[in-house]
């Protein structure tokens, strides 16, 4: 093997991370405000938008802003006012989600202009053609960067009320679906505060690889909302990655058209509703004390399949893979003749339940790691806490301890992360190739990757395509996390274009 240069080495440890179980928490602008939403829903209230406009649980920047603005008295405001009256919609909430589709689906100021091509944009947003133009006019002719300016102040205190529980709720979703980021490759969950919207408020939307979570005022953070959204974005794709075991159960489906109340969409497609009832299921199982009152609100309103993931997941947290890796054996044990039996005894609800806004207070604790799960969290956090004669011993006991490949694997991966600290590039190398030939989860496939491509790039006389090869190896990992691909991409473009042998000409 070749020599490797220490001194590249050592600093490239700067980028690497604590470790694979750290605690996930909110990453930056995964929480904030937004500036196009900002100057749209300042627009929008400057031209007639009165919903619920004298309600106390407005934020003050409502007003604040209505007041800075007329102040200004923008020309564009005419105009502003004509577009939003040919627009108006009897449902206020209906009202508004048209414009926050379109806000979420703009590039912001200066231009305002689409991210999206005509046929890609929300549908709800086609009515809105032309706003671009009178966003882009009243944005400086009101002086909105400046109102924006002003307005972090009351960003910032929103921001600091929601952050704790919003980043203790990610945490307790990851937790008891034991997954290590907040999310599968390349897709973002983003909760924006609108502080001028009509208050009580929670809209979600969905823009190919974007989750988007945008929350108006309340007298408490809606945090249970967001957590509800949190697990679509993470579960409604493993869903549909199973979509044909699901296939196999759908017969269950027609069940379903005795409830008066389910949606249609659901009826229609089943692979969504047993997504829907995952959700709902995985819900139940963390709040415990509601649990059972929570399935069977979920089965009165035709969420079928609540019932048996609810079940199901009491045998999952059990175990120790991760739901992504549990779920297609959960799916294959569902027997269709026994829950046939289940629904049939359900009582359809004719109305749904009032939804109530409450604070969750997140202090159930997701289920005790046990086993070679618990180990492999034990030696994680010694080696988060730079133990590392420590770690290096617990994560040996892992190895000698005939845990799962997966844990293994785990194991590996933190043995090469401290031989690179140690100056040790060789057993680096090969603890790293050993942590694939485990059955490593995402987290640890691509940061192994990566940081393969980072001990290539140390040798003293580095190999462009090995390079590369590591790299692109990392962004092909699916449920990749986030750091990881976002490492590789950039590392990957800060090298030289990989040289194509020469291919002698035909004589």
């Amino acid at each position: 093997m070749r020599r490797l240069a220490f001194s590249i080495l050592a600093s490239a440890l700067l980028w690497l991370p604590a470790g694979g179980q750290n605690r996930p928490g909110v990453e930056a602008n995964q929480l904030d405000g937004n500036e196009a939403l900002f100057t749209v829903l300042a627009a929008i209230n400057s031209a007639g938008y009165d919903a619920e406009v004298n309600s106390p649980t407005n934020h003050r920047l409502r007003g604040a802003v209505r007041a800075y603005v007329a102040a200004k008295n923008p020309p564009s405001v005419a105009a502003l006012k004509k577009f939003f009256v040919s627009h108006r919609m009897e449902n206020p909430s209906a009202e508004l989600s048209q414009y926050i589709s379109w806000a979420l689906s703009v590039d912001g100021p200066p231009a305002f202009q689409p991210r999206f091509s005509p046929s890609q944009m929300p549908p709800d947003t086609i009515a809105l053609q032309g706003l671009s133009a009178l966003m882009a006019e009243f944005y400086k002719e009101a002086g909105i960067a400046e109102a924006w300016k002003q307005a972090q102040a009351d960003y910032d205190v929103e921001l600091r009320r929601y952050q704790g529980p919003v980043i203790q709720a990610i945490f307790d979703a990851n937790a008891y679906l034991r997954n290590p980021t907040s999310g599968s490759r390349g897709r973002r969950f983003l909760v924006y505060l609108d502080l001028l919207g009509a208050p009580n408020q929670v809209h979600t939307r969905s823009f190919g690889d974007e989750y988007f979570v945008v929350v108006t005022p309340s007298a408490e953070p809606r945090v249970a909302d967001i957590r509800h959204a949190y697990l679509h974005f993470l579960l409604d794709p493993l869903a549909i990655r199973n979509s044909a075991a699901l296939d196999k159960k759908k017969g269950l489906g027609d069940l379903t058209q005795a409830s008066p109340i389910l949606d249609e969409a659901y009826k229609s497609d089943f692979v969504l509703l047993a997504g829907m009832c995952l959700v709902k299921a995985v819900e139940a199982r963390m709040d415990r004390g509601e649990g059972e009152a929570q399935v069977n609100q979920a089965m009165a309103e035709g969420f079928i399949l609540t019932a048996y993931f609810h079940e199901a997941l009491g045998l999952y947290e059990k175990q120790e893979q991760s739901l992504r890796l549990y779920l297609p054996a959960m799916v294959e044990a569902m027997d269709v003749r026994k829950e046939d039996q289940r629904i049939e005894k359900v009582q359809f609800a004719s109305q749904k339940a009032a939804r109530k806004t409450r604070l969750v207070e997140y202090q159930v604790k997701p289920p005790e790691l046990t086993g070679a799960a618990k180990a492999a969290a034990e030696a994680e956090k010694l080696y988060t806490e730079r133990k590392l004669p420590e770690a290096k011993e617990a994560y040996r006991k892992l190895l000698a301890s005939g845990a799962p490949r997966a844990m293994q694997a785990k194991a590996y991966f933190g043995l090469a992360r401290i031989a690179v600290i140690e100056k040790q590039p060789e057993q680096a190398e090969q603890m790293f190739q050993r942590t694939l030939e485990m059955e490593p989860e995402p987290y640890e496939r691509a940061w192994t990757h990566v940081y393969l491509g980072r001990l290539a790039r140390a040798m003293q006389d580095p190999d462009p395509l090995e390079i590369r090869k590591s790299y692109e190896a990392a962004l092909a990992v699916a449920g990749a996390p986030e750091g990881a691909l976002k490492a590789a991409r950039q590392e990957l473009s800060a090298q030289p274009a990989a040289v194509k042998p020469s291919v002698p000409e035909k004589p």
